[in-house]
């Protein structure tokens, strides 16, 4: 079936970095929008940034000009870069990606587990 592993999650000091990856893997005849979602302890989960098959992106407010989303199509990969971190982006970060198994088939939403993501201040 189809999977999404992130990876590159951890604790890392305010004004650091940090780069999350996500492959997916599986029976995937293409992808559409990948991106990826954040949920902090008691708040909804929320949109931090995605990016479609043409490589146009879009982000959260609190995220803009700090994270940079990007994908390979060939390895079906979908990367944040995630720079000058602050407390509040302490959060799990799932990976999503919208999959069509088959050519004749419908796209389907598919996610991660996620990874925890810790800063500190």
């Amino acid at each position: 079936q189809v999977k999404l592993v992130e990876s590159g999650g951890g604790l890392v000091q305010a004004g650091g970095s940090r780069r999350l990856s996500c492959v997916a893997s599986g029976p995937i005849f293409s992808i559409n929008v990948m991106g990826w979602y954040r949920q902090a302890p008691g708040e909804q989960r929320e949109l931090v940034a995605d990016i479609n098959s043409a490589g146009a992106t879009n982000y959260a407010d609190s995220v803009k000009g700090r994270f940079t989303i990007s994908r390979d199509h060939e390895r079906k990969t979908v990367s944040l870069q995630m720079n000058r971190l602050k407390p509040e982006d302490t959060a799990v970060y799932y990976c999503t990606a919208d999959i069509n198994t088959s050519w004749y088939g419908s796209f389907n939403d598919y996610w991660g587990q996620g990874t925890q993501v810790t800063v500190s201040s």
